[in-house]
């Protein structure tokens, strides 16, 4: 969907919201879940955070996290689960264009917020200057090769993530890249398991 599309993003959610389910699944993004599995808790910023399932399973252990995104529908959603797991997030309805941290944090998260190029591309940057001494970026989303020879996703290619976008993403940040690639993911369908492809970016600042 559009930049700055919440109206089509909040009918989305409240669609399913009224259905009882939820557009994405309560586990977190599986990337996630594998890289921050053993780091230790701190604060953190989930950018684009639709429902809130990453940023809820970051307060499950432990960390302090502030779930921005422009759909308070969708964020609504993530306020009773959190509600009913009795964990404590904070939900900022707001662009994530334009929106910034208020101080440096321990982890700052963007899992698939697609935007066009000219719009990622400074989110992203201003988003790494976010990260603290000692704290990690995390970006992943659809590859721009996931059109042609993945499954699923935006087919637009001026909202796809590659390792030169990303890379981009930290050349003045002074940010350590750990980790800038892609990387494949095994989704269930209708007709069996098939493979999406994603870009990582995995990386931390200095302390």
């Amino acid at each position: 969907m559009r930049a700055g599309d919440a109206t089509a993003w909040d009918e989305r959610y409240r669609k399913a919201a009224d259905g009882g389910t939820s557009v994405w699944s309560w586990r977190p993004t599986t990337v996630v879940a594998d890289l921050l599995e053993a780091v230790p808790a701190g604060t953190g910023v989930d950018l684009g955070a639709g429902e809130g399932r990453n940023a809820l399973w970051l307060a499950e252990r432990g960390w302090q996290v502030t779930a921005v995104d422009f759909s308070d529908v969708g964020l609504d959603v993530g306020r009773g689960e959190a509600g009913r797991r009795g964990l404590q997030v904070a939900f900022v309805t707001a662009d994530a264009t334009t929106w910034a941290a208020p101080a440096q944090v321990d982890l700052v998260l963007v899992a698939y917020l697609h935007l066009p190029h000219r719009a990622l591309a400074p989110t992203l940057a201003r988003a790494a200057t976010w990260v603290a001494p000692g704290g990690n970026l995390l970006v992943v989303g659809h590859d721009r090769d996931n059109p042609e020879h993945g499954h699923g996703g935006p087919q637009d290619p001026d909202v796809l993530y590659d390792t030169d976008l990303l890379t981009k993403t930290t050349a003045t940040s002074g940010l350590h890249t750990a980790r800038c690639e892609q990387l494949e993911r095994l989704v269930p369908t209708p007709e069996g398991t098939a493979t999406a492809i994603d870009t990582l970016l995995w990386a931390s600042r200095p302390r």
